[in-house]
């Protein structure tokens, strides 16, 4: 029997925590653990088998839920957290392969999840989960795919083997590198698609967006050590698509907002779960000008976030770029 620990109970570890349960329902039987750093949210969440942050969906009796990390044994540890506090966590992970399924980039580092996880415990098997997810459709078991990216490729298809279900398919990636970055950048424009939604800019200046934010990603992919066509797959176009254009991304809640005029920290203060791209954002762009790589988009986001620029100034900044070909 395989055995699963999800490491963070908001609404996508939850969703992960009953994907698990589903995919061991339909094949090799799984052992699901549920951890929250909290003990009395642990424990209301066993109590209730529903978490607070996932309404509406059960969590079946294969799912333990515990606060107690070190207790748990697991062959794969998928990680959930914010990736802010992902050090904080990762530093007590008992042995067994990391799965990393947050997207952004630590500030002051300016590592992406995989290299502060090599960094911590270079031995410890590292991939990446990530694509086009909501994690309340995941849970409703809606169609859906995804990415397992790593290395190592018998690690992926354990993976693969352990998580997939009839509506939830998993395609494999050898570049980690490249399937973060997608995460880590989408979240970045996103802000950007929605404040120009918000701001009334139309749907044109969307698209635009759209496809100079996959160019910008596409470059910066390949800057780091990453493929740039990994970016015109489910990690990169994909999951940029959703978060773009669905009024379930928080990030783009966000841009809306702050497109209609809204302060960030009012937003924020109102924001249920974590908007990654904020805290991602000028980490981005420093990682990004230390490798040399233009990503004038995602400055322009942060120089917004920062206070520094108001979006009309951001925006009129963009536009009046030199020509150059696409």
């Amino acid at each position: 029997m395989s055995r699963i620990a999800i490491i963070g109970a908001g609404a996508w570890g939850t969703a992960l925590a009953v994907q698990a349960a589903r995919a061991g329902n339909r094949a090799a039987p799984l052992q699901v653990t549920l951890w929250a750093r909290e003990p009395a949210r642990a424990r209301e969440i066993a109590a209730r088998r529903e978490n607070p942050r996932l309404p509406g969906v059960a969590l079946g009796g294969e799912i333990t839920v515990t606060a107690d990390l070190a207790a748990i044994a697991a062959d794969f540890f998928l990680l959930a957290v914010p990736v802010q506090h992902l050090r904080a966590v990762a530093r007590d992970l008992p042995p067994g392969a990391a799965v990393i399924c947050a997207k952004g980039i630590e500030a002051g580092s300016l590592l992406m999840p995989s290299e502060m996880l090599a960094e911590l415990a270079p031995e410890r098997p590292l991939a990446v989960l990530t694509g086009p997810n909501f994690a309340t459709e995941i849970a409703s078991g809606l169609p859906a795919a995804a990415v397992v990216a790593a290395r190592d490729a018998g690690l992926r298809l354990r993976i693969m083997e352990s998580l997939a279900s009839d509506n939830f398919r998993l395609y494999g990636n050898d570049d980690p590198i490249g399937a973060e970055l997608g995460g880590a950048a989408k979240n970045v424009i996103a802000i950007a698609a929605g404040a120009v939604i918000g701001a009334g800019l139309g749907e044109n200046a969307r698209a635009a967006l759209i496809t100079r934010g996959l160019a910008e990603m596409a470059r910066l992919a390949q800057a780091l050590g990453g493929r740039a066509e990994t970016m015109t797959g489910l990690s990169g176009l994909g999951d940029l698509v959703l978060t773009c254009t669905g009024p379930m991304s928080r990030n783009f809640s966000l841009g809306l907002a702050l497109g209609r005029g809204e302060a960030l920290p009012a937003i924020l203060a109102r924001q249920r779960g974590v908007a990654e791209g904020v805290a991602t954002a000028p980490a981005l762009v420093a990682r990004a000008a230390k490798a040399g790589c233009e990503v004038p988009i995602c400055a322009a986001v942060a120089t917004v976030l920062a206070g520094d620029a108001s979006l009309r100034a951001a925006m009129t900044t963009l536009l009046a770029r030199p020509p150059r070909d696409e």
